[in-house]
């Protein structure tokens, strides 16, 4: 049997298949029309929509100013706020759009096959590594009907629309063949060009994502392929993804039979599906109908048929698959060339209990901060014997084997080498102003977050004003000289505290050994508290409450309830599972210990104005230490305003163990400024109006990807510094 007759049995096997599924599920399409109808634009869960309007901040898919700007014409609750992002999405393109429609369009070829002296066209595949491509079982089954066949990249018409030059590759299925017949998927290896270059490099190829948050119900697909063998066509705007299955996606667009093993992108050209079959229309007999309504007979050819919809294999789907294969070291070695973000680092690999570091010096269950890699793998660190190279994590342990805030290396009893949290405050002070300082009764004053311990606090408040001046300059108000702001320093302090309360210390391998959440938990009574900020936040970034929808990834084993939260958090946010641990441990310890709550708040006492006005500006733990600290300031001193930035105020956990007891205003009048990142983890309960008596200010802002937490990342947006320049230049 010839491999067209193979592909085409196939192709009406695979057909039948899908018209069963959309049967199946025409409950859940009709209503999803039904609420269409009725003005929904996008009929998804809430969790998804949040997601996928999350991924689309983290990306920069959508115009950051536009965004901001949106979210603010109004007051908004989070789920409006989401759908009025995807609204964004779906009606403003950047112009990016169309070159990286094109980038997406070179990786795309068309599949022929050698038949006694010709060669005919089909299918369709695409480029998923420097070397691999994929299309669907139907056409290329098995890897004898490989070797029959050959590829044609840029097989398209120029700019000027007439044909161009296409280039020729052959597969080599010898070395790399996977094929599923369910999923109908083939993946494949393609020769180097005449010169010895991968095709990746020369054409570029997708990078698949198993992450959450790449389309919704209602947002457009775009599909690039060689319908009925044609030169490359695209099919964009006039579509949408409909039903959402467990394995399939069935969406609205115009595809063909050559369409087989088209990819399926969204508006950011990221592959979500495999397009693999039309749906046709059925009788209420079940066969077949023809566009003109009779009953389709095989001779009248697939041209003939009524096409309702089109179905796609789900690429999360796929990925799962392939990292459940158990492979040789050279081909595990060849997916892992598909990407960090498909999760195939470790994929073929020999199961080992999570937690536990692989005799490569991978860890499962633990996440470091790449930019994006959660599969388990370590990134950015060097790993010798299961250990870092040079001793440290990017947000971790110092290389002489301590934690940044916790073990010594020689593991000697905490008692015998940590001072108390009084203590190690006695050792560092903050900063005052300098005697000539402008503004003698109106403040200035900058109110650190955790982890700031042991740090030359002079440079500190320096980077501090940096940002503002940054603000400012760009708010056309005059900028501030650092040495006219009071800098209070509690971070000694805190760690001080947080040392003392640690029993016995944890070395480096204890931490990298444990899950991220377990390895971050404070001891003692500030544990409870540490969980339920986590469980809290990842409530409020819309995790399913059964966790079953939090983990489209895999690769990492995700161990037990608490990191499955906290993996969440990280997904949708993209900021380090380290970071967000460590800071909310910090947050808990503080508000479940009386002595370090007294130690640091008297260490912030120590360097703050006797009297007069004061600007208080506050980051992070330091906007619960600051709203502790206006219960205990005296008569004295009047706060004029408030400025909390990346704050986990919003978060019931923190309002119920305020000195102030709950979400109430301090006494005074005063204005509350809160400026928040919709990435940033630490203010995920934020915005705080819905929550917080009285007059307050959210300013939503859109920080860089990766310093979505920095607090002179904040300061930097002019409307957050004009704020304080309105007051200290008064």
């Amino acid at each position: 049997m010839t491999v067209t007759t193979t592909a085409g049995a196939e192709r009406l096997h695979q057909a039948e298949a899908a018209a069963e599924r959309y049967l199946r599920t025409s409950t859940e399409r009709h209503d999803v029309e039904r609420r269409m109808d009725a003005g929904v634009r996008f009929p998804d869960s809430a969790e998804a929509i949040a997601v996928r309007a999350a991924r689309l901040l983290d990306n920069q898919a959508v115009p950051a100013a536009a965004a901001v700007d949106s979210i603010r014409e109004e007051r908004l609750s989070a789920p409006a706020a989401y759908e009025r992002i995807l609204g964004l999405s779906k009606e403003l393109q950047a112009w990016s759009f169309l070159p990286r429609g094109a980038r997406a369009a070179r990786t795309v070829a068309r599949i022929l096959t050698r038949d006694n002296g010709r060669e005919l066209p089909i299918g369709t595949g695409f480029l998923v590594s420097p070397r691999l491509l994929m299309t669907n079982h139907h056409v290329l089954p098995d890897a004898a009907s490989a070797r029959e066949c050959l590829l044609e990249f840029d097989a398209q018409v120029t700019i000027d629309n007439t044909p161009g030059a296409s280039i020729r590759l052959e597969f080599d299925p010898d070395a790399f063949f996977v094929a599923d017949e369910r999923l109908d998927f083939a993946l494949v290896l393609v020769r180097p060009d005449g010169d010895g270059r991968p095709p990746g490099d020369v054409f570029g190829w997708n990078r698949l994502s198993a992450q959450l948050g790449k389309l919704v119900i209602g947002e457009p697909v775009n599909v690039i392929g060689h319908p009925m063998g044609r030169l490359k066509e695209i099919a964009v705007r006039d579509n949408a993804l409909q039903v959402r299955l467990d394995d399939f996606l069935h969406y609205l667009t115009d595809t063909e039979p050559g369409n087989s093993g088209s990819p399926v992108y969204n508006d950011q050209w990221e592959v979500v599906a495999l397009h693999h079959s039309g749906v046709p229309d059925k009788d209420d007999e079940g066969r077949t109908l023809r566009k003109d309504g009779k009953v389709w007979e095989p001779g009248d050819g697939d041209d003939a048929v009524a096409w309702v919809a089109n179905e796609g294999v789900r690429i999360s789907v796929i990925l799962r698959h392939l990292a459940g294969l158990r492979l040789d070291p050279a081909r595990r070695a060849l997916l892992a060339g598909m990407g960090p973000d498909s999760g195939l680092q470790d994929a073929g690999a020999a199961p080992r209990s999570a937690g536990r570091p692989a005799a490569d010096g991978s860890l499962a269950g633990v996440t470091f901060a790449d930019g994006g890699r959660r599969d388990g793998t370590p990134a950015g660190v060097t790993l010798v014997d299961g250990a870092p190279a040079d001793g440290t994590l990017r947000d971790g342990a110092p290389a002489d084997g301590t934690l940044r805030d916790g073990a010594p290396a020689d593991r000697t009893p905490a008692s015998s080498t940590r001072r108390t949290a009084r203590e190690a405050s006695a050792e560092r002070v903050g900063l005052r102003p300098r005697a000539t300082a402008t503004g003698a009764n109106r403040h200035l004053v900058l109110l650190h977050g955790r982890s700031q311990q042991d740090k030359d606090t002079e440079k500190l408040r320096r980077d501090w004003c940096a940002g503002l001046n940054h603000g400012l300059t760009r708010a056309g108000m005059a900028p501030v000289d650092p040495a006219d702001a009071w800098f209070p320093f509690y971070g000694d302090t805190l760690v001080g505290a947080l040392r003392r309360d640690e029993s016995v210390p944890r070395p480096f391998g204890g931490m990298t050994a444990s899950p991220v959440a377990e390895a971050c938990a404070p001891d003692g009574p500030a544990r409870g508290t540490y969980e339920q900020l986590i469980a809290e936040a990842a409530a409020n970034a819309h995790m399913p409450p059964n966790g079953d929808a939090a983990d489209e990834r895999f690769g990492a084993s995700l161990v037990g309830k608490l990191q499955r939260q906290l993996s969440w958090i990280a997904a949708k946010t993209d900021l380090d599972e380290w970071f967000i641990a460590t800071v909310l441990r910090d947050v808990a310890a503080y508000l479940d210990d009386p002595d370090a709550r007294d130690a640091v708040l008297d260490a912030v006492l120590a360097t703050m104005p006797p009297s007069g006005d004061l600007v208080l500006v506050t980051h992070s733990l330091g906007t619960v230490v600051g709203m502790d600290l206006m219960t205990r300031i005296g008569p004295e001193v009047r706060v004029a305003l408030l400025v909390t930035a990346g704050s986990p105020l919003g978060l019931d956990t923190v309002q119920r163990r305020l000195l102030l007891g709950g979400p109430e205003r301090p006494e005074g009048e005063f204005r509350w400024v809160n400026a928040w990142c919709p990435t940033d983890a630490v203010a995920i309960g934020c915005p705080l109006g819905d929550t917080w008596k009285g007059e307050l200010t959210d300013l939503a802002v859109a920080n860089s990807r990766d310093r979505a937490h920095d607090i002179d990342e904040y300061l930097t947006h002019p409307e957050v510094a004009a704020e304080i320049g309105q007051l200290v230049g008064a």
